[in-house]
């Protein structure tokens, strides 16, 4: 392990999730899951994320429509707060999920809409 880049990624992935969230997901792995939490930490966080060629508000805009078109709402709705933490207006979702539906099928846009607005919902409480 990259000792480097997995604290690079464990600063990212905090800056983007927040410290809860890492704590819960990564703070505490056991010995079945700590290979893969290490591996999406220095790789993912560290060796992509933390590359300089995209902004991270960018980065989690690609994110929400790679996401969104795998159908994986768990992690939509994970990358959704972390898409707001780094400035990514409600607007700006609204569009990225009416290119998923152009490009990737309307059930996708649509279950990310629902996500999305669930989510909203639950903020704004």
């Amino acid at each position: 392990m990259d000792q480097n880049m997995y604290d690079r990624g464990r600063q990212i992935r905090t800056q983007v999730l927040g410290e809860a969230y890492v704590a819960a997901n990564a703070g505490s792995p056991d010995e079945f899951n700590k290979p893969l939490q290490d591996l999406v930490t220095e790789y993912a966080w560290g060796a992509v994320w933390g590359r300089e060629g995209l902004e991270l508000k960018t980065r989690s805009m690609l994110n929400l429509a790679m996401i969104a078109v795998l159908n994986r709402p768990h992690e939509l709705r994970t990358h959704l707060r972390g898409a707001l933490n780094n400035g990514v207006t409600r607007d700006e979702i609204r569009e990225v999920f009416l290119q998923v539906a152009v490009y990737a099928g309307m059930p996708a846009a649509v279950d990310s809409f629902r996500i999305a607005r669930d989510l909203f919902a639950e903020l704004d409480a």
